[in-house]
């Protein structure tokens, strides 16, 4: 790939371009972050597989699970939550798609580069660009145009080059800093002629490499020189905002007063455009710095400078076999909630110890979801299996629906390994006399602890088999509605689960299951 370029002074030190970004595109760490940022910023919130394409990344990371509910759980966002948020699901509702999307990117971009030999250097420029994302998002909010996510984004990445440099060229950043601080060089004319680039060029062209779109790309791209006018489309703007987003970055990371002479000569620059004063100014940094602050906490980072609910329903046992009641095959009837017991000490199939005090807040989120207002079946069906999906350490986890029309239940929603080809496949008939009929026909919970004891492998389905030949254990949850079954939940584990679940546990579940067939009940 090649880039146009001005040509440097005389005799001062030059790196091919197309060299340099060999050399930073093929580093294995960042070709892994290219590939995952491309995937995260595809991402499109226009239906409800936005929302699950997000969930299933994020979930996919535990590091970056753990970032993203912490950062929902931070003091910023606690109070909108109305208790602690446990879900990725329950996350992206309350704090919005494209805030959880953006701090994805954000999280990715810090674990690639943070721990850096050149610590404090590539600490400052990440913590610009976190900073210039989020004032990026904050003007976006009262713009005149359309485009946060892009906005965001491209905040994000404007000093994506100087980050790189700093990380893998060390030299070649400390040489650029010292010419750009002598005053007779701009940083772009410093980078240009160190690195034969500027910062933004090479910024864009990274992007390229990484096929991020051309609209976030040609945001990077810096607008003229003095107080800029109001834009004419939206392009303007974007380069606008994402040039205000890192100028203002670069002072709040250096703690400078935005009341001051460099607050003032922001504001001079970008007022008339983004229609700012001095207070909008300082309440825009009083606003980030807030934000930051919480950025930073759910990541666990320090500035570079500087009540439960009580379980629904009974005791497990009247409910499941309820429908017909000693019409399951013995090995079935054994394998119920109902019947199921802990078994005590470690669990070698993955379940969790904690397994009941995490389904116990999966409940609670999945209440306050349905409290406040939420009421898509989707949302609070996805929410509810990724709470067992979690709680419980499952590999594979999948909702199945009927589809009347084509005949047979089909896998709507899933998570875990190899989640895509497992949906795909995972489709039974609406008729048959296998374990999943039988728990359909029956409205009984099961949980197999051993798939491949004879007395239940004789009765597990030909396509089940197939399809999750290695599925040691797993759980069935029928969904059965006025006596019409509308589907099952269905999650496995690779090991046998001889802890079985206790009583408690199985009630929780039966609330969960509780939540989505409320959902899926037609109003009255």
């Amino acid at each position: 790939m090649t880039l146009a370029s001005n040509t440097p002074p005389q005799g001062a030190p030059r790196a091919p371009r197309g060299v340099l970004l060999k050399q930073l595109c093929s580093d294995e760490g960042l070709f892994a972050l290219g590939a995952a940022v491309a995937r995260v910023v595809q991402l499109a919130d226009a239906d409800d597989l936005g929302t699950q394409g997000l969930a299933y990344f994020v979930l996919a990371d535990v590091a970056l699970t753990q970032k993203i509910l912490r950062q929902a759980n931070t003091p910023l966002f606690r109070s909108a939550a109305g208790g602690t948020v446990t879900t990725v699901s329950r996350a992206i509702s309350l704090l919005g798609f494209d805030h959880v999307k953006a701090s994805a990117l954000a999280m990715l971009l810090v674990d690639t580069l943070a721990n850096s030999r050149h610590a404090h250097s590539v600490r400052l420029e990440l913590e610009a660009a976190l900073c210039a994302s989020l004032f990026g998002r904050e003007l976006a909010r009262s713009g005149a145009w359309q485009g946060a996510e892009e906005v965001a984004i491209g905040a994000l990445f404007k000093n994506i080059g100087a980050l790189l440099i700093a990380s893998r060229e060390h030299e070649r950043f400390g040489e650029i800093a010292a010419l750009a601080g002598q005053g007779e060089l701009s940083l772009g004319q410093a980078s240009q002629q160190v690195l034969g680039t500027s910062y933004d060029a090479l910024s864009a062209a990274i992007l390229h490499e990484w096929k991020i779109p051309e609209l976030i790309i040609h945001s990077l791209s810096a607008p003229p020189p003095g107080a800029l006018r109001p834009a004419a489309n939206r392009h303007e703007w974007m380069r606008q905002v994402v040039a205000f987003g890192a100028d203002a970055a670069r002072l709040l990371v250096r703690r400078v007063d935005p009341a001051g002479a460099e607050g003032g000569a922001l504001a001079l620059r970008y007022g008339a455009a983004l229609n700012l004063d001095g207070a909008r100014v300082a309440a825009l940094f009083g606003a980030v710095g807030r934000e930051m602050d919480s950025l930073l906490d759910s990541m666990q980072l320090a500035p570079a400078l500087a009540p439960a609910l009580a379980p629904a329903g009974g005791e497990a046992g009247g409910e499941a076999g309820a429908g017909r009641p000693g019409s399951l095959p013995a090995a079935l009837q054994q394998a119920t909630l109902a019947g199921a017991t802990a078994a005590g000490g470690r669990h070698p199939s993955g379940k969790p110890l904690q397994a009941r005090e995490l389904l116990l807040a999966g409940v609670q989120d999945v209440s306050q979801m349905r409290a406040g207002g939420v009421k898509r079946a989707n949302e609070l069906i996805q929410a509810v299996l990724e709470t067992l999906y979690r709680s419980m350490g499952f590999r594979f986890a999948t909702v199945c629906l009927k589809d009347a029309r084509a005949g047979q239940y089909r896998a709507r929603i899933a998570f875990g390994e190899q989640n895509a080809a497992r949906l795909a496949g995972f489709a039974f008939a609406l008729r048959g006399d296998d374990l999943f009929h039988l728990a359909l026909d029956n409205d009984a919970d099961l949980m197999i602890a051993d798939a491949f004891a004879p007395n239940i492998a004789e009765l597990l389905p030909p396509w089940h088999r197939s399809l999750l030949p290695d599925a040691r254990s797993f759980i069935v949850l029928p969904l059965v509605l006025a006596g019409a079954p509308l589907g099952l939940f269905y999650a496995d584990r690779v090991h046998a689960a001889p802890e079985g679940v206790p009583a408690d546990e199985a009630s929780l579940i039966r609330a969960l299951k509780a939540q989505v067939l409320a959902a899926l009940a037609p109003p009255l």
